[in-house]
C-alpha cells in the first residue's frame, strides 16, 4: 500500500466531529442510512484522457482474476477500481466495499444520511492544490464522511492513484471503529476471564461460546536438520459462534517469545499449522485443519491496532486436510506481550458454504483489534 500523503495525513489527523445534541448545538442526527461496507460516491463522470489512461494502465489497478470487469473509462470507473476492489484471500470474488454513485446535481437531502460518503469535488475557481478532508457524523450517526477537493481533473488522478487505497483504508477503518464500540455493550464474561489470567483481555461478544481453554503439551516434530524438535507449551482459548447457517471461531493462542525470526510469515503460517491441526479437526478420522498455500498464498502487512501499536496481520484460506472438502477464509492478528516475554495471536476464521463472507469476516475481525495485551494502555 502507498504511503499516505503528507496532506492526507495532516487531514486525518484534523477530524472533523460535528457535535451531536448531546454536546449543546442542539441539533439531533437522525441514524446513517445504508449497510455496513456500503459507500456513496458523489462525483461527476467525466471521461478520462487517453494519458491519463495510460498511466492508469501502469498500475494494473484490476488483476485478471479480479471481479471487477468494467473497463476504466472515467473519473467514477477510476474511484471504483480502488473502492470496489476485491477483498484479498476470499473463496469467492467479493469486494471491500459495494458502491452507490450520484454526480454532485443529483445529491440531496435524501442521500445526506448514508453511513459513508465520499465526495470529490473539482473546481479550479475554489481550490489550488488537492486536499483531503475526512469529518463523522455531520447529517447522520455514524456517519463518515471523506472530501476530496481538487482544481483539475489531472490533479486528482494523480492524487487517486497515489493514495486512493489509502482513503478506502480509512473507510474500512472506521467500520472497524463502530463495530468494535458496538462488542463493548455485551461480552462473554467467561473468556474474557480465563483470557484476563493471562493478562490480556479480548471484547468476545456474547453470542460466541466458549469451547476451549487449555495448555497443548510441547508438540514434537522431526525433520532432518533436527531430528527431535519440542515446540514449547502453548496456552489456547477457543470460541465459536454456530448460530444459523454461518459459523464462525475466534482461536487465542500465546508461547514464548525464543525466536527472532518470529514476526515473519513463514514462522506465524508455520506455528498456526502446528497449532490449529491439533485441534480443529474433521468428521473424517486423521482429518484436520491446515492452511491454503498453493491456490491463494497468505498474505502479510502491519496494522495499527488501540493505542497507536502495531501487529501482524495475515490473512489466509483454510481448509480440511486428508477429509472433507471444507474451507474458508481467516484472518490473524499477532502482537508480542512485552511484560511476560510471549507471542499472542487473535485469530477468526469462517465456514460459511455457498455463501457470502465479506461482512461477517469484518465483523469477526473487528474482534481482533479489541485485543490488549499487559503493556498497553486500558482505557
Amino acid at each position: 500500500m502507498n504511503k499516505i500523503s503528507i496532506q492526507l495525513v495532516a487531514a486525518f489527523v484534523t477530524i472533523i466531529v460535528c457535535a451531536s445534541c448531546s454536546k449543546g448545538n442542539g441539533r439531533t442526527l437522525t441514524s446513517a442510512t445504508g449497510a455496513i461496507y456500503e459507500c456513496l460516491v458523489v462525483m461527476d463522470d467525466n471521461a478520462l484522457t487517453q494519458e491519463q489512461l495510460n498511466e492508469v494502465a501502469k498500475l494494473s489497478l484490476v488483476n485478471e482474476a479480479s471481479g471487477y470487469t468494467k473497463p476504466i473509462a472515467n473519473l467514477y470507473d477510476l474511484v471504483e477500481a480502488v473502492m470496489a476492489a476485491d477483498m484479498p484471500c476470499m473463496p469467492q470474488v467479493e469486494p471491500y466495499f459495494r458502491l452507490t454513485h450520484v454526480t454532485t446535481a443529483l445529491f440531496d437531502d435524501m442521500f445526506k444520511p448514508t453511513r459513508n460518503i465520499l465526495f470529490v469535488d473539482i473546481n479550479p475557481e475554489k481550490y489550488t492544490q488537492t486536499k483531503a478532508k475526512v469529518s463523522k457524523d455531520y447529517w447522520s450517526t455514524p456517519q463518515a464522511i471523506c472530501r476530496i477537493q481538487t482544481p483539475s481533473q489531472e490533479e486528482f488522478v494523480a492524487y487517486w492513484l497515489e493514495n486512493g487505497e489509502d482513503i478506502r483504508e480509512w473507510f474500512v477503518n472506521q467500520e472497524i471503529t463502530r463495530q468494535t464500540k458496538f462488542y463493548r455493550a455485551s461480552t462473554n464474561k467467561a473468556a474474557r476471564a480465563a483470557l484476563q489470567e493471562q493478562g490480556y483481555d479480548l471484547l468476545i461478544p456474547e453470542d460466541y461460546m466458549l469451547i476451549m481453554d487449555t495448555v497443548l503439551g510441547g508438540a514434537t516434530t522431526y525433520s532432518l536438520r533436527n531430528p527431535i524438535t519440542v515446540a514449547p507449551e502453548v496456552r489456547l482459548l477457543w470460541c465459536c459462534n454456530n448460530k444459523g447457517s454461518m459459523r464462525r471461531d475466534i482461536v487465542v493462542y500465546s508461547y514464548p517469545y525464543t525466536d527472532q525470526n518470529t514476526f515473519t510469515q513463514r514462522f506465524l503460517n508455520a506455528k498456526r499449522d502446528e497449532i490449529l491441526s491439533r485441534i480443529v479437526t474433521g468428521s473424517v478420522e486423521g482429518s484436520y485443519m491446515g492452511t491454503e498455500y498453493k491456490v491463494m498464498p497468505p498474505v502479510m502487512r502491519t496494522v495499527s491496532v488501540q493505542n497507536g501499536e502495531q501487529a501482524t496481520e495475515i490473512r489466509g484460506l483454510w481448509r480440511i486436510l486428508n477429509g472433507e472438502a471444507m474451507g474458508g477464509p481467516y484472518v490473524s492478528h499477532t502482537r508480542l506481550d512485552q511484560v511476560n516475554g510471549r507471542v499472542v495471536t487473535a485469530e477468526a476464521f469462517l465456514y460459511a458454504a455457498g455463501q457470502k463472507k465479506r461482512t461477517a469476516l469484518r465483523q469477526a475481525e473487528a474482534i481482533l483489534y479489541t485485543l490488549q495485551l499487559p503493556q498497553d494502555t486500558i482505557e
